[in-house]
């Protein structure tokens, strides 16, 4: 069992799991119960496995109501009203244990839930000290001892447990309140369940790695056949990409042919098109509802990675400037520009989701930038900037919030190459170099191009068959596209 605290119980295994946006309906009559069922469930175990496959920390997780919600406060009333009902029952003046058999059986199927198939002793144990009709018996007749049942079950849950529920198991058996430790043994248990589930992915979760991509291969194409339209947004996704990839197209044999960004222009490839594609969505529009369906299951990571990214993009121009103006006496100075990025990091987190909260930060970052840079050299004894230098560099830190602005643009290039170049080649493989603006981040770079390298290639591994007739039908007139179709 692993040692990881998962959270609370849960009974439904897709909880916590980020779904595919819910398809429209196909032209036509809609469909019917039975298929929409078929679809939901489809896109749920799709979702499922995927979320298993690329989140290796992936586990099953608690979902509670929403805090102050009418779902929270209806369950929390339902709760202590059975626990109040519980507790007059047992501490009336002759006992009612009708409670108490419920919770019991509920026990006892939990505990038998968790047994592996080769605890047949342990399991035949369970039904002789758990036989229900055996202790209603008891309970009629007034011997029903609940103390000695619960720590017998106690006992079971600590032979069963995680390490990390022991802490849990100690604390049950110091309770002597009956209602207290039923609730309790409750609660426990819910966890155990939990740490079962997530040991039980995570056993499964090398033989889904291996089969992952003909699994999810077969699932999105019964969607596709449930679901025609399944394919819209991830066409007008590609073809976004291909029309600014027109430019360049230009037969192989001309001669005198011109360079594109270091490379000879000529036919643009399926494949080319496609980076262009993944590079675009780390720069989506979060209100851009048309996000292509094939890379649905990855937004989430994706958005992430894209916040990232801009972060980046801001901390090495920050840091260009800063260099600028200080002559690179700031890569100089012992630890000054680890002190630099985590003062940027700090300050511009979460502030790039608007411009105005980046306008403002970036303001008040300048100040606190020439303040540390001005310290620092002063320290070990360098002549401190003019305050012409630092007004300057004020200036140009708070111009960045610009999407335009020429140095953002130029870093953000640059990224965008290294990328690119991720993408260009296996990510197993050792990372691109860097440019010397850049190589004061290779660490967060690398980081960055490695998940979404990961992300690229197996999206490309899955989807790759799908996306293949729609690049046809978007670079190739009929009869090349019939080729490039013969040709496979």
């Amino acid at each position: 069992m692993p040692n990881k605290n998962t959270g609370d119980a849960v009974d439904d295994p897709h909880t916590d799991v980020p779904p595919l946006e819910q398809l429209d309906s196909p032209t036509g009559s809609p469909p019917s119960v039975s298929n929409m069922m078929d679809l939901e469930n489809c896109v749920a175990n799709l979702s499922l496995a995927h979320e298993i496959v690329m989140n290796a920390d992936f586990s099953v997780k608690h979902q509670s109501p929403p805090k102050h919600s009418l779902e929270e406060r209806v369950t929390e009333i339902m709760h202590r009203a059975f626990w109040d009902s519980l507790h007059e029952q047992l501490t009336s003046e002759t006992p009612n244990y009708s409670h108490a058999m419920i919770l019991l059986q509920e026990v006892k199927t939990m505990l038998q839930s968790l047994l592996l198939p080769g605890h047949v002793r342990l399991r035949s144990q369970l039904d002789e000290v758990l036989d229900i009709a055996l202790i209603r018996q008891e309970a009629d007749h007034g011997s029903l001892d609940i103390h000695k049942l619960a720590h017998y079950i106690i006992g079971i849950m600590g032979s069963m447990c995680a390490p990390i529920r022991d802490p849990e198991i100690k604390a049950l058996r110091v309770l002597t309140d009956p209602v207290e430790l039923l609730r309790e043994i409750f609660r426990v248990l819910g966890l155990m369940k939990m740490d079962m589930v997530n040991f039980t992915v995570q056993t499964l979760r090398p033989h889904l790695l291996q089969q992952a991509v003909q699994y999810e291969q077969a699932k999105f194409q019964q969607i596709l056949e449930k679901q025609p339209s399944s394919l819209d947004c991830t066409t007008a996704w590609l073809q976004k990409a291909a029309q600014e990839m027109a430019p360049v197209v230009r037969p192989l044999s001309q001669p005198g042919m011109e360079t594109w960004h270091g490379h000879s222009c000529g036919p643009v490839s399926p494949t080319a098109v496609l980076r262009r594609a993944y590079l675009h969505l780390l720069h989506w529009d979060p209100h851009d509802q048309k996000y292509p369906e094939t890379v649905l299951m990855d937004r989430a990571r994706l958005d992430t990675l894209g916040q990232r990214l801009t972060m980046l993009v801001l901390e090495a121009s920050i840091l260009l400037l800063t260099c600028t103006q200080c002559g690179g006496v700031v890569f100089s100075i012992n630890g000054l520009v680890g002190k630099l990025k985590q003062t940027i990091t700090a300050l511009l987190e979460g502030s790039h989701t608007r411009e105005a909260d980046l306008r403002e930060e970036l303001m008040g970052l300048g100040d606190k930038v020439v303040v540390q840079v001005t310290e620092a050299m002063v320290s070990h004894g360098q002549i401190p900037m003019p305050q012409d230098s630092q007004d300057l560099l004020k200036g140009q830190i708070s111009d960045l919030w610009k999407h335009n602005n020429p140095i953002r643009s130029l870093i953000g290039d640059r990224v965008q190459g290294y990328l690119q170049a991720m993408l260009e080649g296996s990510f197993t493989k050792r990372s691109p170099e860097l440019p010397d603006t850049l190589r004061v981040l290779s660490a967060e770079l690398v980081e960055l191009g490695t998940a979404f390298g990961q992300i690229a290639h197996f999206n490309q591994t899955v989807f790759g068959p799908f996306y293949a007739p729609i690049l046809r039908r978007l670079l190739f007139s009929p009869p090349e596209a019939e080729t490039a179709e013969d040709s496979r």
